[in-house]
């Protein structure tokens, strides 16, 4: 039997499965910079739509015994999303693929994450058990509105935060970031605001409310002090806007100077733009998990600002098929 000569570092590189990353069609600019951060090509795929409004997804080169990694965000429409990503995953197991990912930038139905009212279904779990009945073998995701939904999986889940990008914006935006406040606009939020609070080295602050609806709260006391300081408002999405301009007002009531906001999810929904445009914010940002179009920028008065992930989400796939720790990416 011949004797092989090359490293250990080669055989291993010359049995592992190759890198391939497609997109679904919901935020092809971050599969694309991500595959950029990565120095690989987006693999070529095609979903078209029938008459029927059924879908096909058919996928342009082998994908045999490769390590896949399929980037859609859940926006809108939210169950094409979903719809497009089963079926690419199902279409990629069925051409042998070695591994599945599903890169789910954001998981739009982690917000039903319980039966808090009588005869609902807690999508978050079901949408999660659909993904991996079409054969997901791992799940990569951002900032979940619930950690909780991390548990309906049965498969590896890699749990990412847009923490240290967050504050790294607010200390570029505000060089004595430290003298400033993090404003968590609810109970739900107040352990990512602390995060965020002690990577600036600044207060923190906590407004007391109580949701009335999905689109309706209603602000009880803000807990802290902002008198005369500038303001960060941290949360995991803006999705109508209505949370954030009752936390702005409540801010500016009790003596804010200025007010920045930055998100992990800028969903920007019915009137969200209309609210930014007339906020008295200086900044609102969010990362581009979720696509923010030109028009909704301008729409916005300038007030929107888009932050890079995808360098965070390269790094996680390139750990991830390698092999190497994930949580090293945040310490």
């Amino acid at each position: 039997m011949p004797v092989s000569h090359r490293a250990p570092s080669e055989l291993l590189n010359s049995r592992r499965s190759p890198l391939l990353v497609f997109a679904g069609q919901s935020n092809r600019r971050l599969a694309q910079s991500i595959c950029d951060h990565l120095g690989v090509p987006l693999g070529r795929s095609k979903t078209e739509k029938f008459t029927n409004d059924n879908l096909i997804v058919h996928y342009e080169e082998s994908l045999r015994e490769g390590d896949v990694f399929i980037v859609q965000t859940f926006s809108t429409p939210v169950s094409d999303a979903i719809m497009e990503l089963m079926l690419m995953i199902d279409a990629a197991k069925s051409a042998s693929a070695g591994r599945v990912t599903a890169v789910i930038p954001y998981y739009s139905y982690a917000r039903s994450d319980k039966k808090d009212s009588p005869r609902i279904s807690i999508a978050g779990r079901l949408v999660a058990d659909l993904l991996q009945e079409a054969g997901a073998d791992r799940i990569l995701t951002m900032t979940l509105h619930a950690p909780q939904v991390h548990g309906f999986f049965k498969v590896p889940v890699d749990h990412l935060s847009a923490d240290l990008v967050l504050s790294q914006h607010f200390k570029s935006c505000v060089p004595d970031a430290h003298n400033g406040v993090v404003l968590a606009p609810d109970a739900g939020s107040i352990k990512r605001a602390s995060q965020i609070a002690r990577r600036l080295d600044s207060g923190l602050a906590m407004i007391d409310k109580e949701r009335i609806s999905d689109t309706e709260v209603r602000p009880r006391a803000l807990i802290g002090d902002v008198d005369g300081k500038t303001v960060f408002i941290v949360d995991d999405e803006i999705s109508t806007a209505g949370s954030l301009v009752e936390t702005v007002n409540i801010a500016r009531s009790m003596g804010a100077k200025d007010v920045y906001v930055a998100v992990t999810h800028g969903v920007y929904t019915g009137p969200a733009i209309q609210r930014i445009a007339g906020l008295d914010v200086t900044q609102v940002a969010s990362t581009n998990t979720v696509h923010v179009s030109q028009d909704k920028q301008e729409a916005a008065g300038g007030k929107l600002a888009v932050l890079d992930v995808a360098p965070l989400f390269a790094d996680a796939i390139t750990n991830i098929h390698t092999g190497a720790s994930v949580s090293t990416l945040f310490t």
